[in-house]
């Protein structure tokens, strides 16, 4: 198994909005509250921000759904903004387990949801907390 870097989200990222999702039927809250919120915080109309949402909403989705299955709840989502970078920050409360990159496994065995996001996020980390285990991921503004 590959690791992933270990390291906060960027420290001059604030926190625009975040949702709290105890199972994956809450999901679709999440994703229209992303959309929202994206829409809300972009410093440009959403047209010039091409396919970063749909880019956004398919790793929270992904890292959401790992959370809920795999930690322990609640599920944390946060959106934060630093000048120039969006940055999804999705938090559980298993400290016992290390995200991993599921590099051995076969393709149907599921555990591609870390390759999904360094595939459509600039940077992937992840950082735990006295309480939490954090995964992120940063997206462009523009």
């Amino acid at each position: 198994m590959s690791s992933l870097r270990t390291s906060p989200p960027p420290p001059d990222a604030t926190e625009v909005a975040a949702w709290v999702l105890d199972s994956a039927d809450q999901l679709r809250i999440l994703r229209a509250g992303l959309i929202e919120a994206l829409n809300e915080h972009a410093t440009a109309p959403r047209e010039s921000l091409a396919d970063i949402p749909d880019r956004m909403i398919l790793v929270a989705t992904e890292l959401a759904t790992n959370a809920i299955r795999h930690g322990r709840p609640p599920t944390v989502i946060r959106l934060l903004r630093t000048r120039d970078q969006f940055v999804l920050d999705v938090a559980d409360h298993d400290l016992a387990t290390v995200p991993e990159l599921a590099d051995t496994r076969p393709v149907n065995a599921g555990g591609r949801g870390l390759h999904l996001a360094q595939a459509l996020a600039l940077t992937v980390g992840w950082y735990a907390t006295d309480t939490t285990k954090h995964i992120w991921a940063t997206f462009p503004l523009t």
